[in-house]
């Protein structure tokens, strides 16, 4: 980030990882690509990719470890080729394999940090689990601060992947001549955060660096989406954006001298869900779906189903899976549904499993945890009506099923497990 532009308001297109990577892959809003906008899916070998892209206009392409998925690509129509190019054993294996002076796009993935972590790897790293901030929804209790201090030891586990990757290209000369962007597909494994609509679930990390460039130490405030992701690798690349991407280059952005605010028309972005695992009563395979809108000031959040379970059903017998599916399983977890009837910690359960109204209204200035609900207030009403109509709006112009009153068959697509 020091050494390019740091996002300060970049989010997925949804808290889930393979609609959020589909939207990475092709620049579009994953309720834009049928089975592909729900995890263990698969995706459409027509729709365009923007390694594939690459690939075509003579780029080396390849990936390592986690990059398209979970699910399976073969009912979709890939056959002889993956998403995001051929797999290679490691950034050095890329390197090495790659002809002279070629152009290349590398995807360098990880399953860090993602669940299950080794117990108290945080603390024996030399963390000082007493310094760990603990978000508002949670009880500030040592088991959970314990749990998130492993979740940040994962977190500097990955980081060490991308130093070694930036110093191999510092190594071969070719740092300065390469884009590099560092991201995550969605907030961490903890409930209310992953498979969310809240900042904790959708709002990511995001530094891009390209030596001269890019001016260095620069924070953007901007809204971007992962949809922006795509059409900027394409653009640059010098090749021809496909009409049906749904996001716009970042290069405007990156090509600034300035910081903060840039650009007038992105104060807003928009974000949902549908079925991250089939955690509603069986035999249900439904999802929940969801919408929503963020601005400098407000997130409103239109949820379809409301009579669902948010995280999965809290009865894990009603269900094969566990109790509260849609969740991670983890220490935090586990205290939450522990002590789930304990009236010191009831609250902190029902902010992350209780069911929610159908719309939700946060001041994200003075409730930046998304605590207090305003959305029946009748103080706020006319903002809530103004953001829902914008909300659904910009759905309908995006081609979202859910807001022309359809949608339903995200609910029946197969749940494909596995890579």
């Amino acid at each position: 980030a020091t050494e390019g532009v740091l996002f300060e308001h970049a989010y997925v297109s949804s808290p889930s990882c393979t609609p959020s990577r589909n939207a990475i892959l092709t620049g579009q809003y994953h309720w834009r690509l049928g089975q592909g906008a729900n995890l263990h899916s698969t995706l459409d070998v027509n729709i365009p990719v923007y390694p594939l892209l690459l690939e075509e206009a003579g780029y080396f392409i390849g990936h390592w470890r986690k990059c398209w998925g979970p699910g399976k690509l073969k009912p979709g129509g890939y056959t002889d080729t993956y998403p995001g190019g051929p797999a290679f054993d490691g950034f050095k294996d890329f390197i090495d394999q790659r002809p002279d002076e070629q152009p290349f796009c590398f995807w360098l993935g990880s399953s860090d940090p993602h669940r299950g972590y080794k117990l108290n790897s945080g603390r024996e790293s030399g963390m000082d689990i007493s310094a760990i901030q603990v978000p508002a929804f949670y009880p500030d209790e040592e088991v959970i601060r314990s749990d998130i201090a492993d979740y940040y030891f994962e977190v500097q586990r990955f980081d060490s992947d991308c130093g070694e990757a930036i110093s191999l290209l510092e190594e071969i000369g070719e740092l300065e001549n390469t884009l590099i962007l560092m991201t995550g597909d969605h907030g961490m494994p903890f409930p209310r955060c992953k498979s969310n609509l809240y900042d904790m679930g959708t709002r990511v990390p995001l530094a891009i660096r390209w030596g001269d460039e890019i001016k260095p130490g620069r924070t953007i405030s901007d809204f971007v989406s992962f949809v922006d992701l795509a059409p900027t690798f394409i653009e640059l690349a010098g090749v021809e954006v496909p009409e049906v991407t749904s996001g716009h280059s970042l290069w405007p952005l990156l090509k600034s001298k300035r910081s903060g605010w840039i650009e007038n028309d992105r104060d807003k972005v928009i974000f949902g869900k549908e079925r991250h695992v089939p955690a509603q009563l069986a035999p249900s395979i439904a999802g929940y779906p969801c919408r929503s809108i963020r601005n400098k000031e407000f997130q409103y959040i239109y949820n379809f189903e409301p009579d669902r379970w948010p995280a999965g059903v809290p009865d894990g017998a009603s269900h094969p899976m566990n109790t509260y599916a849609d969740t991670d399983g983890g220490p935090t977890k586990s205290f939450l549904v522990d002590h789930a009837e304990d009236p010191k910690y009831k609250k902190y359960a029902d902010w992350s499993f209780a069911k929610r109204p159908q719309e939700e209204l946060y001041d994200m200035i003075n409730d930046p945890d998304q605590l207090i609900n305003l959305a029946q207030n009748p103080d706020y009403n006319t903002i809530r009506q103004e953001l829902k109509d914008q909300l659904f709006t910009l759905l309908t112009e995006s081609g979202d099923p859910r807001a022309t009153g359809g949608g339903k068959e995200f609910d029946g697509f197969p749940y494909r497990g596995g890579y």
